[in-house]
């Protein structure tokens, strides 16, 4: 999830240069964030296991990383000043790094606790990179272009996200059948104890490349780009009501932030929990679409993992559902959301943005209580169309949120990135009620409801008063 950037502002007396290459080295990170984020989604079911936790426990996967980001946001912007946007950067990739190290002794002494400190410093660690990489990326260059350098970077962001469950399902839930037959054999909590090493070699891999990759930034002779915000404000900022000395004064911004908020947490709740409820689904027979899916995508992702070091053997179509089958269909979820981000891009400027937003949150509600209402891998599936649904919502609520807000518009804007923290909330509340209130069928309500507050946003919420 890439937050919003800051008002792009007017680069043309700044002498001509090429920033093809500065843009690359953001790019990279926005894929990172993207990788890093979606990775939680398998993560939280391959803890539940190995660390024999409830659904609601389960669920502080998510807590720990997103509660980062209302924890840290502020923090990292006084950071930001101390030390400017390219040792920001630095920094952030070494936390991130110390984070994923943190694994290590996590897995040794299988610890919930342990793994629950790692993720809320690599969170921390993605807060402070996110609140210096967007406000760059807006300024870097012409700012006629600001919106396509936003646009690329999102993309980079989806593709990272869309990948890195397939990568991760081949890692933690992948492996030869020798072995699982090896590892079934063993005492439970033995099994337990070796499963949980597994983990390890992914995030002592992200550990080096991060180590690697704060190395290449520190060495970049990256635009100094410091004094080139401009401190003018537009002329809608200048409009502002006089009588309004609080953001929060705008009942459309409050309603806004109960929207990102919202929207945060059911697109990361839907992902985080799409393996559990593919498990409760009781699949014993995977659809001839499914199998194809998996059987085309385990050459890609084989490819990669040999890449990595690691090449598990590919994911198997004859046993039913398994947590590897999931992994692709979390993948594929968050691929729609990439396909979404792809087509709104030119179809958004063509079209009434407010109209789609109502058009998509309707669809979602729709979507979900359809797959509340069957069963098997229909249910899964239509979960996964939600994906598609909530491609556009970010760029459209946003915008509508500080609309009219005038000088108050960046103040307005950091209660909105604030509101990220329903990745970590909503989440929760999904586990709780699977756990103490009939299962995920019964939980999935909760979205259900997210998505209709979404749909009243867009069609009352919206409005200034």
């Amino acid at each position: 999830m890439a937050l919003p950037p800051t008002s792009a502002t007017s680069t043309a007396t700044a002498p001509a240069r090429s920033y093809a290459l500065p843009m690359a080295a953001m790019t990279s990170l926005f894929f990172l964030f993207g990788a890093v984020t979606n990775f939680n989604d398998v993560l939280m079911p391959y803890l539940k296991d190995v660390c024999q936790l409830t659904d609601l426990q389960s669920s502080l996967v998510q807590s720990a990383f997103f509660g980062a980001y209302f924890l840290m946001s502020l923090p990292a912007g006084y950071v930001l000043k101390r030390l400017g946007y390219q040792r920001g950067i630095v920094l952030g990739l070494l936390v991130m790094a110390a984070g994923a190290l943190l694994f290590i002794p996590a897995a040794n002494s299988r610890t919930f606790g342990v793994f629950l400190l790692g993720l809320s410093v690599l969170g921390a660690g993605v807060t402070l990179l996110q609140v210096a990489a967007n406000p760059y990326v807006s300024i870097l260059g012409p700012a006629s272009r600001a919106a396509s350098r936003v646009s690329i970077v999102g993309v980079a962001n989806n593709f990272g996200g869309t990948l890195s469950p397939l990568l991760g399902g081949m890692l933690l839930f992948g492996g030869s059948a020798a072995l699982k037959a090896q590892l079934a054999e063993l005492p439970t909590a033995q099994r337990l104890a070796q499963e949980a090493t597994l983990v390890k070699g992914p995030y002592i891999g992200l550990a080096i490349f991060l180590a690697i990759l704060a190395g290449a930034f520190a060495l970049l002779r990256l635009p100094n780009l410091e004094g080139m915000e401009s401190t003018k404000q537009t002329e809608s900022e200048s409009d502002a009501p006089a009588i309004r000395r609080s953001p929060l004064e705008f009942p459309h911004l409050v309603m806004g932030i109960v929207a990102i908020f919202v929207y945060v947490g059911v697109e990361v709740g839907l992902g985080s929990f799409l393996i559990r409820y593919g498990e409760a689904q009781n699949i014993t027979q995977l659809s001839g679409f499914t199998q194809t899916l998996v059987s085309g995508l385990n050459v890609a992702v084989n490819f990669v993992a040999v890449l990595v070091g690691q090449a598990p053997a590919p994911i198997d179509t004859t046993a039913g559902f398994t947590k590897a089958v999931g992994a692709v269909l979390v993948s594929s979820y968050w691929f729609g959301s990439l396909v979404g981000r792809v087509v709104g891009i030119p179809l958004l400027s063509r079209i009434n943005s407010r109209l789609a937003l109502v058009a998509v949150c309707a669809t979602a509600v729709l979507l979900v209580f359809a797959s509340i209402s069957t069963q098997g891998e229909t249910a899964l599936w239509f979960i996964v169309l939600c994906g598609l649904m909530n491609s556009i919502m970010w760029p459209v609520i946003f915008p509508l949120a500080i609309y009219g807000l005038g000088s108050l518009t960046k103040q307005g804007s950091s209660y909105l990135i604030m509101a990220i923290v329903g990745g970590a909330i909503i989440p929760l509340i999904i586990g709780w009620v699977a756990t103490n209130g009939g299962g995920l069928r019964v939980a999935f309500i909760i979205p259900a409801l997210c998505y209709a507050y979404l749909l009243f946003y867009s069609l009352r919420g919206y409005r200034v008063r």
